[in-house]
């Protein structure tokens, strides 16, 4: 790309975001045009949520490709697991008494190689599998088996003396 005045920059970066829907390519365009308008790479970076790197990278591309260097290179991701991956993945979730994401989580990574950025993948994949991720093991961490048999010696006079009560009130 032939180098741009400043002014010039600023001017197509202004015409790109008016022009674009894409929120990625929108936000990378307006941090460069700060960058032209000589504002600081950590005040933009804290304007827009991005990192310092991430400017700088973006800069870099604009100058290299020019507006080009500014638009995504995919549409959306490719699974990390392939079709037969995933299907063991499944399988083993199946095989298992008790799961957690824990250990999807580290059977993926240790296993595949695989870390999703999301925990609905993992979600995803408890679902596929026919599995509630929201009840993932068998024992309530905070049960206290004393508590519990006492209780149950107390219920069933407890649903006499209800069933009682509910007879005389009709």
């Amino acid at each position: 790309m032939a180098k741009l005045s400043v002014q010039a920059a600023v001017e197509e970066l202004q015409g790109f975001i008016s022009q674009h829907r894409e929120a990625r390519e929108v936000r990378k365009a307006l941090a460069l045009k700060l960058v032209y308008q000589n504002y600081g790479y950590v005040e933009i970076g804290k304007i827009l949520e991005v990192s310092i790197g991430s400017i700088s990278g973006w800069k870099q591309a604009y100058e290299l490709d020019g507006l080009e260097g500014l638009q995504l290179q995919h549409r959306g991701r490719i699974s990390y697991l392939s079709a037969q991956q995933r299907e063991e993945v499944l399988s083993w979730l199946q095989s298992q008494d008790c799961w957690e994401i824990g250990e999807l989580e580290y059977h993926l990574a240790d296993d595949y190689d695989v870390v999703y950025e999301s925990k609905q993948s993992y979600y995803d994949l408890f679902e596929a599998a026919g599995m509630s991720w929201k009840k993932t093991t068998q024992l309530n961490p905070k049960a206290d088996p004393q508590a519990v048999a006492v209780k149950k010696t107390k219920l069933p006079g407890c649903w006499q003396a209800t069933a009682g009560k509910s007879r005389g009130a009709n």
